[in-house]
């Protein structure tokens, strides 16, 4: 008997679903595929002037015209963390965000992102860097974006919603 719960012991130890075998290997590559995805956005969005960066001015533009916003990319670093008046503005955006059906994601790597958008984030002339803690791509009628990626980016978004997860995370990783 002592022989008998040991081997079930010790199979249930050893013994893995195929979810468990495969989900890590999958999801990581969704994830790379989905940040991919979300610097080729950023960069299509950027050449076609679909991208407003600031919390400021991406808050002032959700008033005047939130129908055109069709992603909302909040990002932050460890440093950022303990920044409170950064976290309100991120809850208060998020809640914007959730009320008028607008995509949304926390990325981490904002020096990633100022690469990837070939933005200084520290101006050595005096002058103020740009805010890249929030970012909005637009998609107006008139013309609108042409990029595979936002299809890309936004099943991601709607996939985690599906899930629970109203607000998805991206680790944009320095290369």
């Amino acid at each position: 008997m002592i022989f008998t719960l040991d081997l079930v012991d010790y199979l249930s130890d050893v013994s893995m679903t195929l979810e468990e075998e495969v989900a890590p290997n999958c999801s990581e590559k969704r994830m790379e595929t989905v940040r991919a995805a979300l610097e080729k956005l950023l960069v299509a969005a950027q050449r076609q002037n679909c991208l407003t960066v600031g919390v400021y001015e991406s808050a002032k533009l959700m008033t005047v015209d939130p129908d055109s916003v069709v992603l909302c990319v909040l990002a932050t670093d460890e440093e950022d963390e303990d920044d409170i008046a950064l976290q309100i503005h991120f809850t208060l955006l998020q809640a914007f965000c959730c009320d008028n059906d607008i995509n949304i994601m926390r990325v981490s790597g904002v020096r990633r992102l100022a690469h990837v958008l070939e933005e200084d984030t520290e101006d050595g002339n005096g002058n103020e860097p740009l805010d890249l803690h929030c970012i909005l791509v637009t998609n107006p009628p008139v013309q609108p974006l042409q990029c595979a990626a936002l299809q890309d980016v936004s099943s991601f978004c709607e996939e985690s919603r599906c899930r629970n997860q109203w607000v998805p995370y991206v680790a944009l990783q320095e290369r």
